[in-house]
């Protein structure tokens, strides 16, 4: 008998709670509610939307050439918290912050619902196909060089600064100067 009186009061509360859950607040207009300050709660907003990718990867190329450096196109979305903990590694790191800005022109190219950026992936080759973040380095003159998939750069539930560095490092202009090469072999 006590089984039975604890299973129906399990039952009862359970479809007291479902009901809860699925009942929907009456209908007030008359109440004002003060909309909840989250400023200091937003996520930082690295990809916008709005922005012509196209016309920000060609003017990222034109300064790249002028400082002699490659382009890291960054692809993703504020929606992605594997593009924010990358971004907050990059940034906060200082030897990846020093190596990336004597390198790289950095460029956050969006993916999201508002705007695919479709036609400028397909000029990429489709780097969405890895997921995001995903990153595209570009030389000088705008030419494809790499397309890396971050999952491999991945370690627990953020990104590797050893595996980071190792990327920037083997895509960066000098890793891919000839006269690198040339100078190491006439030293051996």
């Amino acid at each position: 008998m006590k089984k039975l009186l604890f299973t129906v009061a399990i039952i009862a509360l359970s479809g007291a709670a479902i009901a809860q859950q699925t009942a929907k607040p009456p209908a007030s207009p008359s109440i004002a509610v003060k909309p909840q300050d989250t400023s200091k709660q937003q996520t930082p907003k690295l990809y916008n939307p709005a922005a012509d990718a196209k016309a920000d990867i060609a003017a990222a190329v034109k300064t790249a050439q002028a400082q002699h450096k490659n382009v890291l196109l960054q692809i993703g979305g504020n929606w992605c918290v594997w593009c924010l903990r990358f971004n907050d590694l990059v940034t906060k790191d200082a030897d990846l912050t020093k190596y990336l800005t004597d390198n790289y022109v950095v460029l956050h190219v969006n993916w999201s619902p508002e705007n695919k950026n479709e036609k400028v992936l397909a000029d990429l080759g489709y780097p969405q196909r890895f997921g995001f973040p995903v990153f595209v380095v570009l030389d000088g003159k705008g030419n494809r060089l790499h397309t890396q998939n971050s999952g491999y750069l991945e370690e627990g539930k953020g990104h590797s600064k050893a595996k980071v560095m190792e990327f920037f490092e083997g895509w960066s202009p000098k890793a891919l100067d000839p006269k690198t090469y040339v100078e190491k072999e006439k030293t051996k």
